[in-house]
């Protein structure tokens, strides 16, 4: 017998306004369920498909370890399969997952990545965990020496670049909207580093909205992005400008991870009353809204996300 649907109404608006940190990996939609089942084979197939595309075998493992069952099932896996690194290294970002919201000690989290690391030495991915870890609990020292391990093994880690932005934005909040804070030349430094087609070109844009989340929560900006004037000075007019003629020139439709910029840039077009550049960005985003950077500084990214696209598209 088939399941029922879904009940109308509340329920059903609910399921078509959920954030999926998949984003449009399909075939990572899939190995989640499977997961989410006790199917672990689908996520070792998933895997060793990646093999070393980093960026991609980032963003899955963590996805994938935010299942709710990640940890029991990756213990199973390396039950059946002890050697296997793959399945060690997704325990150890489930770890870290748990270790986040309370669940487990945040050294055996730490433990679980070192064991990782040990076993594939190339991979950032373990690193990454660390970094993740260290970014929400640990000190800045901690958190520059894992970003460090990441960038070692791969120097243009996107969501390692993200993770301490987001970390060195929240430094200096007494110094109030410093346009010579240490978040904009890390950005600026790590945009130039990178090759030309790398999606890293949009970092001074990410790095412009977590210091606005950082100044907004702390009272030195206004709560409403759009009225600001964070995005309308003439440093961040030039950053945005870059951005979007980096995006039109490059739009790298193959990163995993692309979906994720295309949220700040269109929040960033918005913000600076750039209507018709948002509108073309919102139509490249679809139905892939991410949390960040709507909810900042502590908005409902659902309701923030839908007035901005109905503003830019003309549909308000």
């Amino acid at each position: 017998m088939s399941p029922p649907p879904p009940p109308l109404g509340r329920g059903r608006r609910r399921a078509a306004q959920a954030f999926d940190e998949a984003l449009d990996d399909a075939d990572l939609v899939a190995a989640r369920a499977a997961l989410a089942q006790g199917r672990w084979q689908n996520a070792r197939s998933l895997l060793v498909h990646t093999g070393d595309d980093w960026d991609r075998r980032g963003h899955r493992v963590t996805v994938l370890a935010r299942e709710s069952s990640c940890a029991a099932w990756a213990k199973e896996w390396l039950l059946a399969e002890p050697e296997s690194a793959d399945a060690s290294v997704l325990l150890a970002l489930a770890q870290v997952r748990r270790a986040l919201h309370g669940k487990t000690a945040p050294d055996r989290a730490r433990e679980a990545c070192r064991t990782a690391a040990a076993r594939v030495p190339a991979d950032p991915t373990p690193w990454l965990g660390l970094l993740m870890l260290e970014c929400a609990l640990g000190s800045d020292e901690d958190a520059v020496r894992s970003f460090e391990a990441v960038r070692g093994r791969y120097t243009d880690h996107h969501h390692a670049h993200h993770l301490i932005l987001a970390r060195l934005a929240s430094r200096r909040t007494e110094a109030g909207p410093d346009p010579l804070h240490e978040v904009y030349d890390f950005a600026n430094w790590a945009a130039e580093q990178a090759p030309a087609d790398s999606p890293l070109a949009i970092l001074p844009v990410i790095a412009h909205a977590e210091r606005y989340r950082v100044l907004a929560a702390s009272g030195h900006q206004p709560a409403d992005p759009a009225a600001s004037g964070h995005w309308t000075g003439r440093r961040a007019r030039q950053v945005m400008k870059a951005a979007f003629d980096w995006w039109l020139e490059w739009e790298l439709e193959g990163h995993p991870r692309r979906l994720i910029d295309l949220n700040f840039l269109a929040h960033a077009k918005f913000c600076e009353g750039r209507g018709a550049e948002a509108a073309a960005l919102f139509h490249r985003i679809g139905r892939h809204a991410t949390p960040a950077p709507w909810s900042y500084p502590d908005r409902d990214p659902h309701t923030a996300f839908a007035a901005a696209r109905a503003a830019a598209l003309g549909t308000a």
